[in-house]
């Protein structure tokens, strides 16, 4: 389930917009130890501001195999390609329709709490 978001411009590389991320999830959530990215955020920048930030948080970088040909799916990784195909069923998240960054994280977050609910009340036998 969605602990945090930020929804910023798109001239900000992911590299940074994580670092941005991680700054506050961790002032959040400071018991968080383990942290899995994909290849995206490997380098020495996202490292070290990751541990400028939170000294005990393990960052794992999730890679494509490279003996692999074609589809392969990575450990961790379909987690969360499955959250982001449960966010772009929501028709108001599907495409870019939001002006402002914070009517974006608005509709982020009402997602987030329908699929949270829908998880909730599903009957277990």
């Amino acid at each position: 389930m969605l602990l945090h978001a930020l929804v910023h411009s798109a001239d900000i590389q992911d590299r940074d917009g994580g670092v941005l991320v991680m700054a506050t999830l961790f002032g959040l959530h400071p018991f968080l130890l383990k942290l899995y990215a994909d290849g995206g955020y490997q380098g020495p920048i996202f490292q070290s501001a990751v541990r400028k930030i939170l000294r005990q948080i393990d960052v794992e970088i999730v890679k494509r195999s490279d003996i692999a040909k074609g589809f392969a799916v990575l450990p961790k990784r379909w987690i969360v390609e499955r959250t982001i195909a449960w966010f772009n069923r929501c028709r108001r998240l599907a495409k870019d329709w939001e002006c402002l960054n914070r009517n974006a994280l608005a509709f982020l977050c009402l997602a987030s709490i329908r699929i949270m609910l829908r998880k909730l009340c599903q009957k277990r036998s």
